[in-house]
């Protein structure tokens, strides 16, 4: 495409993100739903008026992992409320790392023995769906919930939860893509083990270099535009320096030195700047993360569900299940430990409302095209994302008010 085509989609791009929100509100369905309807609709009519869109599959591997993943995971680790975030550190972690990598192993035997069919989709793709559809994203959730006004806990864990296991999917998925495109055939547990630790503490450790770096930064500098430009530099900084230099993990990375340049810029700037910076971080990820959704849209196909129905059904129940699993269990051993643990009801919230949503596609649609049961990966995570938000997010609601957790 030519930087004229380029600009006029990216135009487009936010037109329709900015006209979904007004219908969203008036048909009542979440945001994200409306984006993904937007994006289905404008593609089927540029097919129909014989206009070519240029969006290809074999596109979005490096658009996806260098332009959007650090932005949505910066986005979400700057704004977090760290204090809350801290009093509900040990919860999240184990929600996050041991309740992913349960419900990421749950979910790709289930798909395996659920499709059966080892030639054309065999473990190692289950493995990578697994890792996938482990990832949450429960924005839209969220915001949700602090409407009704649900216990903060609750908000925190999910957001947490999702903030967390984000990077621990990525660092995951990563690993056995590296896996399914290696001419290795064998692998071994222990390496598998060893290599997720170097990963994913070689990421922690250079977004802690680099976010005490930007915050030294911040400091010498104080002034509020340039921090801002400072953050987004940092955003990708951090990223691209774990990806490419130390092959690390580029998320983990980002994620630490979001947090970090956060809390040393709460402690030295003002107020003043924090909410501005805030605001910037909201547009930047609000339009991540609605092109994100609308390239679902453009990329979805009626063939998806023709042909890869069952393999959507058997993923979403498949994942359901591995999500209780992971609450119920993770939270209830807890407990036993803790002075407060976390209710029952807000553990049944928090299976129905561990939606799939922007990670999961933008590690969907980053699947090579060389793979040949990537057609089938895609498909079943665009079936589970799209019950996410059909289905689980319009109904969020329901349960909470079935479950009297309203405070």
């Amino acid at each position: 495409m030519s930087l004229e085509h380029v600009t006029a989609a990216f135009v487009v791009l936010l037109l329709l993100a900015f006209l979904a929100e007004p219908v969203s509100r008036l048909v009542r369905l979440p945001y994200s739903s409306v984006l993904v309807i937007a994006g289905y609709v404008t593609s089927e009519l540029a097919v129909i008026s014989g206009i070519d869109t240029g969006i290809r599959a074999e596109n979005f591997h490096d658009l996806i992992f260098y332009v959007f993943i650090p932005v949505l995971v910066f986005e979400s680790a700057y704004k977090i409320n760290k204090k809350l975030l801290l009093e509900n550190i040990i919860p999240i972690i184990i929600l996050a790392v041991i309740g992913l990598l349960l419900t990421a192993t749950l979910t790709a035997v289930g798909l395996y023995y659920g499709i059966a069919h080892p030639a054309g989709f065999p473990l190692i793709a289950a493995l990578l769906t697994g890792s996938i559809l482990a990832a949450t994203d429960p924005v839209a959730v969220v915001a949700r919930l602090r409407e009704i006004g649900v216990p903060e806990r609750l908000s925190v864990l999910l957001e947490g939860e999702s903030l967390f296991n984000d990077a621990t999917a990525i660092v995951l998925f990563s690993m056995f893509l590296s896996m399914a495109l290696s001419l290795e055939g064998s692998v071994t547990t222990s390496g598998v083990i060893v290599e997720f630790i170097r990963i994913f503490l070689g990421g922690l450790a250079t977004g802690l270099a680099a976010g005490l770096t930007a915050g030294l930064v911040n400091k010498a500098i104080n002034n509020t535009l340039m921090t801002g430009v400072l953050t987004l530099i940092v955003a990708y900084g951090s990223y691209l320096l774990a990806e490419e230099l130390f092959e690390v993990s580029g998320v983990m990375s980002t994620l630490v030195a979001a947090i970090v340049m956060s809390v040393m810029q709460g402690q030295e700037s003002g107020e003043n700047t924090q909410v501005k910076n805030e605001y910037l971080w909201d547009v930047i990820g609000h339009i991540a993360n609605a092109v994100v959704f609308i390239i679902m849209g453009v990329t979805i196909t009626s063939g998806m569900f023709e042909e890869r129905w069952l393999a959507m059904l058997i993923a979403i129940a498949a994942v359901f299940v591995a999500r209780a699993v992971s609450i119920y269990g993770s939270l209830s051993l807890l407990g036993l430990f803790q002075k407060k643990p976390v209710d029952l009801r807000c553990q049944t919230v928090m299976v129905w409302g561990g939606l799939r949503g922007a990670v999961a596609l933008a590690l969907a649609l980053s699947i090579p095209v060389t793979l040949d049961y990537w057609w089938t990966i895609q498909s079943i995570a665009f079936g589970v994302v799209l019950f996410s938000l059909f289905i689980q997010a319009p109904t969020i609601r329901i349960l909470v008010d079935k479950l009297g957790l309203r405070n």
